[in-house]
């Protein structure tokens, strides 16, 4: 391969991802004119059309999608190995993005970083709330994290928290009004406060385990959130039942705000796991991290 080459693909394939020229550019430190050429000079030396260019936008061609699934996992490689060298230094540096859902942000993430950070200032943390299943490698995170029955088979999953519990629970003024189910059935004559799901944009159906029988139940209610705290604030309220792990409404359980119903409908089940791409180089400040997560019984 010429030497150039090496060049003109990175060109390419930086904008390609960033579908822009003008972000490209910025991102390699080089002029719009002067990487529009460079691109320019690869698609004559090729002699194919590798992006479609408007004054709107900048879109990969047929030919230019399949080199770009070609060669940017060789490059994303490159540059994770490139970047572990860099960091091979005394005190571990760098940026780390990851992605998680916000109650495994602040009661696993935030609680560990704000231990950690403050005894390696070199090293930089994003970290995106999103309660969808975010694909880490398309969207350039470091890692991810979910629960453990969500995390995919070819995943590095490093569990960092203990096993977790649902809980269905209620006001006392609600339950005084009528009796608390006693089986996830009996859940149908009650007002069910439900959860929107991020993913698939239906409702959650409520899951139930007892003696090895599984059960889903879908309830009915006369309101539904896609954020729990909502969810929490409208069940104190005595506005219906709602189902949420036991952690998110451990405070308003302790002071009575709120009580459980099916608890032995509820059995513990893996909690928050922290996952990354198997075929990855872990930076040293990414050792770290993980390191500082990890769970210990």
């Amino acid at each position: 391969m010429r030497r150039d080459n090496l060049g003109d693909l990175t060109a390419f394939l930086t904008v390609a991802q960033e579908l822009s020229f003008t972000r490209a550019a910025a991102k390699l430190g080089t002029s719009q004119s002067a990487l529009s050429y460079t691109v320019r000079r690869l698609e004559e030396r090729l002699g194919v059309r590798l992006l479609t260019r408007t004054t709107r936008q900048v879109m990969p061609t047929e030919a230019g999608e399949r080199l770009l699934r070609t060669i940017g996992p060789a490059f994303e490689e490159i540059s994770a190995e490139l970047a572990a060298l860099s960091a091979l230094r005394e005190k571990p540096a760098g940026n780390i993005r990851i992605t998680a859902g916000e109650h495994a942000a602040d009661a696993i993430l935030w609680p560990a970083l704000a231990a950690l950070l403050p005894h390696y200032p070199d090293i930089r943390v994003e970290i995106v709330v999103d309660a969808g299943l975010t694909d880490i490698v398309a969207e350039r995170f470091d890692a991810g994290v979910r629960l453990g029955e969500q995390v995919a088979k070819d995943m590095i999953a490093v569990p960092i928290g203990p096993e977790l519990r649902m809980a269905a629970v209620a006001a006392p003024a609600y339950f005084a009004t009528r009796p608390p189910p006693l089986t996830p059935q009996d859940l149908t004559l009650h007002a069910c406060i439900n959860l929107r799901l991020p993913t698939s944009g239906g409702l959650y159906a409520w899951e139930f385990e007892k003696d090895g029988r599984e059960l889903r139940v879908r309830v009915e209610g006369q309101l539904a959130f896609n954020t729990t705290h909502m969810i929490v604030g409208a069940a104190v309220a005595g506005f219906g039942i709602a189902f949420l792990p036991e952690q998110i409404v451990a405070a308003p359980l302790a002071d009575g705000r709120l009580v459980r119903a099916l608890e032995n409908w509820c059995p513990p089940f893996p909690g928050y796991h922290l996952y990354y791409p198997s075929r990855r180089q872990p930076t040293p400040a990414f050792a770290v991290l993980v390191e500082a997560l990890r769970w210990r019984r």
